[in-house]
Order: C-alpha cells, then sequence, then structure tokens
C-alpha cells in the first residue's frame, strides 16, 4: 500500500474536483461581497490598483492612499502563507493546504455573525486575506496552472487552448480547455447561488462558501490521516 501512495501522480490538494469546489466558493465570496458588503470584489486587487490611481490622479490622495489597506491585507495573505507551509510540514500531522481551508471555513462562519450595520470594511479586509491565500496555495490542479479566486486566467488559457486546437489540430488541449471552462462554471454557479440566498439569509448567506470547503476538508484530512500521509513531505505542483 506505501509503494502504491508513493507512486501518486498527484496529490488530494492537486484533484480537479477541489478546484472546482474552491472556484464555487470562491464565486460565492464575489457575489457575498458585491451583493451585501459595498458593491466591490475582494477576491482579486486589479481594482484596488485602478482606484488608487484614480484617486490620485483626481489629486484626492487621502482617499488614493485608503486602497493600500486591502492590498495589505493581500500582500500579508501571500506572505504568511507562503512563510507557513515549512514550519507545519515539520509537524508530521496535517498538511499546510488542510489547515487553510479550516482556516477560511472559521474566518466565513464568523464573517456571517456580523452585522450589516458594522463596516464593510470588515469583511473585506477579510476576504482580501483568506483569497490571496488560497490563491497562492493552490496552484495547479492536475499539472494544469490554476488560479482558484478569480476567472481571468481561466478565460485566457480557454482562448489559448482554442486557438491553438483550431491552427495546429492539437486535441490533446481539449482536456485542458475542458477543465478552466468548468472552472468559470462552477465560479458562475457558486455567484448565482450565493446572490439568490441574499435576499432570505442577507450576512448568513455566506455561510453556503462554509459548504464547499466542509467537503474539500473533508477530503483533505482523509488524504493526510490515511491516504497520503507518508506524502506529507511532499509539496505540490507548482511549489
Amino acid at each position: 500500500m506505501n509503494k502504491e501512495k508513493n507512486n501518486s501522480k498527484y496529490l488530494f490538494c492537486e484533484s480537479k474536483l477541489v478546484y472546482l469546489l474552491l472556484m464555487c466558493s470562491a464565486g460565492m465570496m464575489g457575489a457575498y461581497t458585491f451583493n451585501l458588503r459595498g458593491g466591490v470584489f475582494c477576491n482579486a486587487q486589479t481594482a484596488n490598483f485602478v482606484m488608487m490611481a484614480i484617486a490620485f490622479g483626481k489629486g484626492n490622495i487621502s482617499h488614493g492612499f485608503y486602497f493600500l489597506i486591502p492590498i495589505t491585507a493581500y500582500f500579508l495573505g501571500a506572505f504568511i502563507s507562503e512563510s507557513l507551509p515549512s514550519p507545519i510540514k515539520k509537524l508530521g500531522f496535517l498538511r499546510w493546504d488542510t489547515y487553510l481551508i479550516a482556516f477560511e471555513i472559521i474566518v466565513l462562519f464568523i464573517m456571517g455573525l456580523i452585522p450589516l450595520t458594522l463596516p464593510n470594511q470588515i469583511v473585506q479586509l477579510s476576504i482580501n486575506f483568506i483569497a490571496s491565500m488560497q490563491y497562492n496555495t493552490f496552484r495547479q490542479a492536475e499539472g494544469i496552472p490554476m488560479s482558484t479566486t478569480f476567472c481571468t486566467n481561466h478565460l485566457r488559457q480557454i482562448g489559448i487552448a482554442m486557438s491553438r486546437i483550431i491552427r495546429k489540430k492539437d486535441y490533446t488541449l481539449l482536456n485542458k480547455c475542458l477543465t478552466h471552462l468548468c472552472m468559470l462554471f462552477f465560479f458562475v454557479i457558486g455567484g448565482f447561488i450565493l446572490t439568490f440566498a441574499c435576499s432570505f439569509l442577507v450576512e448568513k448567506s455566506i455561510w453556503l462558501a462554509i459548504i464547499p470547503l466542509l467537503i474539500t476538508l473533508a477530503i483533505f484530512i482523509y488524504g493526510d490521516t490515511y491516504k497520503e500521509h507518508d506524502l506529507l513531505y511532499r509539496k505540490p505542483a507548482g511549489h
């Protein structure tokens, strides 16, 4: 059995199912902050840099510097998610990926307890932070480079793959193209479900984003404690 485990090509944390679940949850987070928490998307930072540049361009310097707050939260998420895996690996119990998903679940649960009357920045910064950690931690799904918190790269990869399929008849790219398309679909489905739920669950609607993360956590715990316990030292592809 150990030999079979060690010959596994991909870890559980690299499976396409896990990435589909993460994309679904990310779609819910994006819809949540847009619908209920300030009309913004916190899964990535391009908009904040644009808004900061616009504010500076209009001479509103203080408002421009405000955008450094969410940018810093995103930076810290990347910094921490890059720093913690090595010491956590030495514990020999669970992978960093598993702890991260558990942490996200806790943050989203607390988020659902925050009334809409409180400043939206509390939730926005929390999403900035955990989205950054998730994006930096999950990089490849069964050998295919991925982003799990936004859609731009998936759309780009579909365009590239379709061009090569048509021009070079490289039908081996069909699987890659379909994988990225499925990621987009699950992101949209997550956003759709969360938006529909906002009207009756209000701030607690974010708890729906916990469901795909709970499934992911169960998969990871099973892998870490049984199926892949002797592979805890192995880095996921892309790291």
